[in-house]
């Protein structure tokens, strides 16, 4: 497969992650779509990695894996407080937490 291959399944894939975190309310589906995001554009790096026979797309993608991780980590902590707090995981609510 051709390197523009990867490049429009990507493109395709970061569209989608950026319409579901503008229309959707619900927090977690908002996640899911930031990841969607991540991943595309992971696959962009690797894709030029791969073209231009270097790692450095390959590190460079590594590295937003783990920052990844840490979001969800902290992202999950957040929507938990929110849910507990207002028992829902509206992204509308997430301004009543102010003091």
């Amino acid at each position: 497969m051709s390197p523009e291959h990867y490049l429009i399944l990507a493109a395709a894939l970061f569209t989608i992650g950026a319409v579901g975190v503008l229309v959707r309310r619900n927090a977690i589906v908002v996640f899911m779509c930031v990841e969607l995001m991540l991943n595309a554009g992971n696959l962009t790096l690797v894709t030029f990695a791969r073209t231009t026979g270097t790692i450095d797309g390959q590190v460079m993608a590594f590295f937003v894996m783990a920052v990844a991780a840490a979001e969800v980590v902290i992202g999950l902590a957040i929507i938990m407080a929110i849910y507990r707090s207002r028992r829902s995981a509206s992204v509308d609510d997430a301004n009543l937490l102010k003091a």
